[in-house]
């Protein structure tokens, strides 16, 4: 499963809203849709595909809100004991905020009250900022995934203990 990452999701700007996590609403999928093609483009996941995610993975796809608008999403799917983060978006508009690190946190916090021994992803070796993002939450390099990507673009494989 390729797991996405727009480059400027992970700048962090000082400036941090108080964000709400929860799980994704039908209702949002309009919103998340904005979000994937902002950040996405030609390469953004189809309504189809998050239709999908919300009904296998639902208690793990999350939405983060400020100010009652969906501001990012993260998706998360488990397999036995282990997850796998399989795409997470910030609205541009509100990247550098804190976004990401609360669906982050709720998203390792719902893991560990589930049992889940460890998750992984996938992030590409160019992406300096989302690596470095995934590293302060203690995620490590476990191998390179050489043409990982559809463009041919090489992946980190990364992981974590819970």
């Amino acid at each position: 499963m390729i797991v996405k990452m727009p480059p400027p999701l992970f700048e962090d700007n000082g400036m941090h809203a108080r964000h709400t996590v929860r799980r994704l609403r039908m209702a949002d999928l309009n919103g998340i849709m904005e979000i994937e093609q902002a950040s996405f483009g030609d390469e953004a996941y189809d309504r189809n595909l998050f239709a999908e995610f919300f009904r296998n993975y639902g208690e793990l796809f999350l939405v983060a809100e400020h100010d009652r608008k969906v501001r990012g999403y993260m998706v998360t799917c488990i397999r036995g004991e282990q997850a796998e983060l399989v795409s997470v978006a910030v609205d541009p508009a509100a990247r550098g905020r804190g976004a990401a690190s609360a669906l982050m946190e709720s998203t390792l916090r719902r893991l560990r009250r589930r049992g889940i021994a460890r998750i992984g992803l996938m992030v590409r070796v160019t992406n300096d900022k989302a690596r470095a993002f995934y590293e302060r939450y203690g995620f490590e390099k476990v191998r390179k995934a050489p043409r990982y990507y559809e463009d041919g673009g090489d992946g980190w494989r990364m992981a974590k203990n819970l």
